[in-house]
């Protein structure tokens, strides 16, 4: 597959880029891309929740009313979980989501969401760029010259560039990462990727 690559004005420039046939156009593995969206969703959560059993509230020492004569149940406690400001009942306790997939089966899971998207022609190359200083105006500029301005886009960086992360970091609609480490949800949650004609190398290079 060869697309375009356009210049930052929107231009578009006399050079084509060949995107690999074995990254870019294999038939998608829909389980798989399934199972690396769960697995990057799961390791997000921080599995600190925590609610206090009846055990671990505050009170309990005397007899809340007595036993027999009151018309209502019996109780111990006022820790009891059937009484205000009592313990929970099964509640959750700190516990990790951590996932994992083997390498080959994330590798195959990012072929697929990238062929996903050069499908529909939702992939864009563009001259490499960087800033002397982080400015959002000046992505925010790139973006509206490609007619991206309203689509949530996934800009792919060649290599480390924090003037370019940072301009990005404050735009609801934009995420910028370098391109050798985009997961398979961030490739799929983006409408449009606009990769740096220097990503697309790095980006075959680690799933080759």
């Amino acid at each position: 597959m060869e697309l375009n690559v356009y210049k930052i004005d929107g231009s578009q420039t006399n050079e084509k880029v060949t995107l690999p046939s074995d990254i870019f156009e294999i038939e998608p593995n829909q389980h798989l891309i399934y199972m690396a969206v769960r697995t990057y969703l799961s390791n997000q959560r921080q599995g600190t929740h925590k609610t206090k059993e009846r055990s671990e509230v505050r009170g309990g020492g005397k007899k809340p009313f007595r036993q027999k004569g009151t018309g209502g149940a019996r109780r111990g406690t006022n820790r009891s979980p059937l009484m205000p400001g009592g313990g929970t009942i099964f509640g959750p306790k700190p516990h990790t989501y951590k996932l994992a997939l083997p390498k080959k089966a994330a590798r195959l899971a990012r072929k697929s969401a990238l062929s996903l998207k050069a499908k529909e022609n939702q992939i864009l190359v563009v001259e490499d760029f960087s800033f002397d200083a982080p400015k959002t105006k000046n992505l925010s500029n790139i973006l509206k010259a490609l007619k991206l301005d309203a689509t949530k886009t996934l800009v792919l960086l060649g290599g480390k560039n924090d003037n370019v992360y940072k301009s990005g970091r404050n735009m609801p609609k934009c995420n910028v990462l370098i391109g050798d480490k985009a997961a398979t949800y961030e490739l799929l949650d983006n409408k449009m990727i606009v990769m740096q004609k220097s990503a697309v190398d790095s980006l075959c290079k680690s799933l080759s």
